[in-house]
C-alpha cells in the first residue's frame, strides 16, 4: 500500500479522545473511548488489520479540499468532480456538553448528483480481536469478541447492509440533499432510542461550533499571526482531557521518528513536562481554567507518590502509573516502520528536569490563576527537599536517551529553575521555605558554568566532555537562566547554528558518529527546537532573521495548520501527530517575536533600519 502523507490529515475530538482523517474523508486513526485506550480504527499503521471509517464518491477521479470551520475543531472535506461537488462535515460533540464518545458525520451534496460509499470497517483492540456486526431497528452494531466486550453503533439515515463483519452504504445523492451517521456509544438514557438523524446531528453541530467559538473567543492573543496561534490554541485544547484535566503529548502511537527506522514510541500519555509547557502557553493565552484542572490532577499525583522523589515523568491520563511498553508484531507499520509500540518504557526512567518545568508551571498558575493551597504547597516542598540531594545525579534527559544515564546540560538547568520558581513562589505567599534552597540553587547555577562550559566550542556543551551541543540549550536565556545577549550565550547561539540549523530548522543533536561524518541524524529536524530558536534570535535582538524564520516555519504546517513533530529532509511531517511540543512552541514564539516588534515600532524602528533592535 501506498501510505498517505502524515501531515494528510487533520484531527477532530471530544475532550476524551481525538480522530485522525485523511484528506478524502477517511478515519484512519482512531482509540476509543480515551486517547490512551485501545485503536478502533488505525489505517494509518496497518492497511489491512488496522480499520477505517470511510466515504467517498464513486468516482475515481476526484479531488480534494480540507479545513476547519473558522474558529472550531469541526472538519470540513470536499470532494470535488465533474459530476458535482460534496462536502463532508465531521466533528465530536465535546465531553463538556454531550459526555462525548460519538463521531458524527454528515454529508451534504452542493452541486450536482454523485453516488458515495460508506465503509465502516472498526478494528478492536488494537486490531487484535475479532468481531461480529448485527442488525438493530436504527443501525448497525459491531460487538468485540474480545475482554473489553466494546459495543459501537452505527447509524445512518440511508440504508446500511453488513458485508464480511462491516458496515456498507452505497447511495446517491442530489443538490440540498444530505447523508448523516452516527458512531459510537449511544447513551440512550439520554437519548431517544432510535433519534431521527438529521435534527440529532444538525443540533449537536450547532452547540459543537458554539463550544468551539466560544473557547477561542477567550484567547487574550491578538498579535500578528492570530491565525496560526489560535489554531494552536484549539490544538492543545484538543488534547487535553475534560474528565481527568490531564493533556497529552500527542494523540498518536507509532508514527516514525524516521521512515522505516524502530523509533516509533507511544505519545498518547501525560508528560509532566510536555504537560507543564502546555499550561504555560495556555495561560500566556489567558486560558486558567485549563490550568486549574492539571493542577488538580497534579496535585492528586503528587499526593499518590508518597515518597518525595518518585514524580514520575509521565502517566496515563487517568493517573495510572504503569505504562508497560509492548509491540504490536501484527501491524505492519507506517511505511514499513516496525516495531508499532503502545504503552512506554521511558515512564520507569528518571529525568531530573520534569521538576523544573512543574514548578515554572506551578508558579505562574499562582500568579496569573489561582493561589495554590498549602498542602499542595507541602507536598511540593518534600519534592524540592528530595531535589536539593539528587540533583547531581545522571538521568537520560529530555530526548529520553535509552544508552545511559548522564548529567544533561538540559536537567542541570532546570533543576536550576525548580529551586529558582520555588523560592520565589515561596516568597509570593509568605510560605515557610526551607534555608538551603538558595545555597543549592546558586551551587546548580556556579555549576553550568563550571562543569557544561566547552572552551574548544566557546559553548555550553550537551554534558561534561560532551564536546558538542544540543538544541534544547536553547531554553538558557527563555528560562531566564543567562541573558539572551550574554556574550557566552551568543557564542553558544554561534555554535548551535554551526552544528544544528539547517535554514530555519533545528535538529537535536548530533551523535558520535554524525560528527565523525560531519552528518547529521536521518531522523527529523525538531519543530519545537525552531521556535525555541526563532525566540532566543528575538530575544537577542535580531527581529529581521526571527521574523523571516517564523514566517517559514509556518509555512511548513499542513493544510490545516497542523504540525507533527519532526519534519524531514523535503519538508514531510514525522513522528506522532499532532504534537503538543511544536503547537504550544509556535504560541510563545508568536508572543514574544509580536511583542518585540511592536516594542520596535512605538519606539520609531522598523526591523529593516536595525535588525538587531531589542
Amino acid at each position: 500500500m501506498a501510505y498517505r502523507p502524515i501531515e494528510n490529515y487533520g484531527v477532530i475530538g471530544d475532550l476524551n479522545t481525538a480522530a485522525l482523517i485523511a484528506l478524502d474523508g477517511s478515519v484512519e486513526f482512531m482509540c476509543y473511548p480515551e486517547f490512551d485506550s485501545p485503536t478502533i480504527f488505525a489505517k494509518m499503521l496497518d492497511d489491512e488489520k488496522g480499520g477505517c471509517f470511510q466515504i467517498k464518491p464513486v468516482n475515481a477521479n476526484i479531488k480534494h479540499r480540507q479545513m476547519y470551520l473558522p474558529d472550531t475543531n469541526v472538519l470540513l472535506t470536499r470532494f470535488l468532480s465533474c459530476e458535482g461537488v460534496g462536502e463532508l462535515t465531521d466533528f465530536m460533540p465535546v465531553e463538556e456538553l454531550n459526555k462525548g464518545n460519538l463521531l458524527l458525520r454528515r454529508l451534504t451534496a452542493i452541486r450536482g448528483e454523485v453516488t458515495y460509499q460508506m465503509h465502516c470497517r472498526p478494528r478492536f483492540n488494537y486490531g487484535r480481536n475479532k468481531h461480529k456486526a448485527v442488525k438493530t431497528d436504527c443501525g448497525l452494531q459491531f460487538i468485540s469478541e474480545g475482554d473489553d466486550k466494546l459495543i459501537l453503533d452505527l447509524r445512518s439515515s440511508v440504508p446500511i447492509e453488513i458485508i464480511e463483519n462491516d458496515g456498507f452504504a452505497e447511495f446517491t445523492l442530489k443538490p440540498g440533499d444530505t447523508a448523516d451517521f452516527l458512531f459510537g456509544q449511544f447513551q440512550e438514557k439520554k437519548h431517544s432510542a432510535c433519534p431521527i438523524l438529521q435534527p440529532f446531528i444538525t443540533d449537536h453541530l450547532f452547540e459543537t461550533v458554539k463550544f468551539w467559538r466560544s473557547w477561542i473567543a477567550q484567547c487574550k492573543y491578538q498579535g500578528r499571526w492570530m491565525e496560526s496561534v489560535r489554531r494552536s490554541a484549539l490544538v492543545l485544547k484538543l488534547l487535553t482531557s475534560e474528565r481527568y484535566g490531564s493533556v497529552v503529548a500527542a494523540p498518536t502511537f507509532g508514527l516514525p521518528e524516521k521512515v522505516g527506522g524502530s523509533f516509533n514510541w507511544d505519545y498518547r500519555y501525560t508528560w509532566i513536562r510536555d504537560a507543564a509547557f502546555t499550561i504555560f502557553s495556555l495561560l500566556k493565552l489567558g486560558y486558567t481554567r485549563e490550568a486549574s484542572a492539571f493542577m488538580n490532577w497534579v496535585e492528586k499525583k503528587c499526593e499518590d507518590i508518597g515518597n518525595a522523589g518518585y514524580l514520575g515523568l509521565m502517566y496515563g491520563i487517568n493517573g495510572r502509573k504503569d505504562l508497560e511498553e509492548m509491540n504490536l508484531d501484527h501491524f505492519d507499520g507506517y511505511r514499513g516502520s516496525k516495531p508499532v509500540r503502545i504503552g512506554n518504557g521511558a515512564y520507569e526512567q528518571i529525568q531530573l528536569d520534569i521538576y523544573g518545568e512543574l514548578m515554572d508551571s506551578v508558579f505562574l498558575y499562582n500568579k496569573y490563576g489561582e493561589p495554590i493551597s498549602y498542602d499542595f504547597w507541602n507536598n511540593l516542598v518534600n519534592h524540592i527537599n528530595w531535589l536539593s540531594e539528587n540533583w547531581q545525579i545522571g538521568d537520560q534527559g529530555i530526548w529520553e536517551v535509552r544508552g545511559g544515564k548522564r548529567q544533561f546540560l538540559y536537567s542541570r538547568m532546570m533543576c536550576w529553575v525548580a529551586f529558582d520558581r520555588a523560592i520565589k513562589l515561596g516568597a509570593m505567599r509568605s510560605f515557610p521555605t526551607p534555608s538551603h534552597w538558595r545555597k543549592v540553587r546558586d551551587t546548580i547555577y556556579t555549576s553550568i558554568f563550571d562543569e557544561f562550559w566547552c572552551k574548544k566550542k566557546n559553548a555550553f556543551e550537551q554534558y561534561p566532555g560532551a564536546g558538542r551541543v544540543d538544541a534544547s540549550s536553547l531554553l538558557l536565556p527563555l528560562i531566564r537562566f543567562i541573558s539572551p545577549r550574554d556574550p557566552r550565550w551568543l557564542s553558544t547561539l554561534a555554535e548551535i547554528e554551526k552544528e544544528l540549523v539547517s535554514d530555519s530548522l533545528v535538529y537535536r543533536y548530533k551523535t558520535s558518529e554524525e560528527e565523525e561524518s560531519d552528518l547529521v541524524s536521518g531522523e527529523g529536524t525538531f519543530s519545537i527546537c525552531s521556535f525555541w530558536y526563532i525566540e532566543c534570535l528575538s530575544r537577542s535582538g535580531q527581529l529581521q532573521k526571527a521574523r523571516f524564520y517564523f514566517d517559514k516555519m509556518l509555512a511548513y504546517a499542513n493544510h490545516v495548520g497542523l504540525y507533527s513533530e519532526q519534519l524531514g529532509y523535503q519538508g514531510e511531517h514525522l513522528g506522532n501527530f499532532p504534537q503538543a511540543f511544536t503547537h504550544l512552541s509556535l504560541i510563545t514564539a508568536a508572543i514574544n517575536l509580536n511583542d518585540r516588534l511592536d516594542d520596535a515600532r512605538n519606539r520609531g524602528f522598523t526591523i529593516d533600519e536595525k535588525a538587531t533592535f531589542g
